[in-house]
């Protein structure tokens, strides 16, 4: 397992994201604060991507119930093998619940994802099997987080 190299800084501010106190606070607050600076960029970057080192991917679903659509960044994981394939993990920090992103795609998986500037359209499904423990792999590679919020979230 090669993990994914980043700043003394980035590890620093994960190691803080993926304690239960920095989870806590950075659901509450990141998403927040990362629109203002999407919209300031123009949607070239936010504060997650610029604080943690992550490449994110602003994504637009359809709302579940009222249809309406709704964006977010949201951390990705790129398959090694497929660099067209893409995978964001419904952790929630840690929750015992799915993100409401999650219950958006489930009911309308086609969504649009930006990554770096290049704005596509996406159809979004759950993994299992083998194609699930390759990303997941990845996604422990890629942050160290993932596992601590897997344990949490039982």
């Amino acid at each position: 397992m090669s993990k994914l190299r980043y700043s003394l800084f980035h590890s620093f501010i994960q190691k803080i994201a993926s304690s239960s106190p920095g989870a806590w606070f950075f659901s509450r607050i990141a998403h927040h604060l990362d629109r203002i600076i999407l919209k300031l960029s123009r949607g070239r970057m936010t504060l997650s991507s610029i604080v943690t080192g992550f490449s994110l991917v602003v994504i637009t679903t359809t709302g579940a119930k009222s249809g309406l659509p709704r964006t977010l960044p949201v951390l990705y994981i790129r398959d090694k093998f497929d660099p067209n394939r893409h995978a964001i993990i419904a952790s929630n920090w840690g929750q015992h619940h799915h993100p409401a992103w999650y219950f958006k795609l489930k009911a309308e998986p086609c969504a649009t994802g930006s990554i770096d500037g290049q704005v596509r359209t996406y159809i979004a499904h759950e993994t299992s099997g083998e194609e699930y423990e390759r990303f997941w792999q990845r996604a422990v590679e890629t942050y160290l987080g993932f596992p601590l919020y897997q344990q949490r979230a039982g």
